[in-house]
């Protein structure tokens, strides 16, 4: 696979939210204003870009049996650099992200970048796939971010937006808003793309668990 190609494909073609669907949970959470979008995108991206660094070099090296625990404990330690890093040094978006700035550590788009990728491949090609991971995930924020900011705000960024400031719809601005602006955006990549976006199929060739299910399989077949 190309490097060009590796970068941009966490951007379009397998963006984890709108397509992947995965990391939800923040996106609905902290999507409220621009600026938090590009604090936890940002931060995400750190941990990524460490994580599939430290698991790249050390695929060798971590046993098959254990790597699930190794990349706990080393996404776990990326994701507190970061969280210090922000309260020392942002604490107002330190106090904005809250909860879900730790909770980095569960994001389920780290786990499958460590799983998929970087423990099969090289140190290059690991940096570039959290780099178009990273900034893919921190897009899809910023675009639900804008919109529920300008919509049920009236501001973009902190800065008022006139008319909208006195004319704003107050529910995109509140959890069912996010909601409403995730299915949206979804149902016009949807379109865009003829639903081919979020049609994944399904198989065992190229997962980096086919062998170990086969191990199982056979064990379950003898018993």
């Amino acid at each position: 696979m190309k490097s060009k190609e590796i970068l941009t494909r966490g951007i379009v073609k397998e963006n984890p939210v709108f397509v992947l669907i995965l990391g939800l949970c923040p996106v609905l959470a902290v999507s409220t204003q621009a600026e938090n979008a590009i604090g936890m995108g940002l931060a995400t991206t750190f941990v990524l870009l460490g994580s599939n660094i430290v698991i790249s070099l050390l695929r060798n090296v971590i046993p098959s049996r254990i790597r699930i625990p190794c990349y706990i404990v080393l996404i776990s330690s990326f994701t507190a650099l970061a969280k210090m890093a922000i309260e020392a040094y942002a604490y107002p978006l330190y106090q904005a992200l809250g909860i879900f700035l730790p909770l980095i550590a569960t994001n389920c788009i780290i786990f499958a970048r460590a799983e998929i990728f970087a423990s099969r491949n090289n140190i290059k090609d690991s940096v570039l796939d959290a780099v178009g991971s990273g900034v893919g995930f921190t897009l899809a924020l910023l675009a639900i971010a804008t919109i529920r900011e300008v919509l049920g705000s009236g501001s973009f960024f902190g800065f008022a937006l006139p008319w909208l400031e006195d004319n704003t719809t107050m529910i995109f601005a509140l959890a069912p808003g996010g909601f409403i602006v995730l299915a949206c955006i979804l149902a016009v990549v949807n379109y865009v793309s003829k639903g081919q976006a979020t049609k994944r199929q399904l198989g065992c060739d190229g997962c980096p668990s086919a062998m170990s299910c086969g191990k199982l399989k056979e064990i379950n077949d003898g018993i």
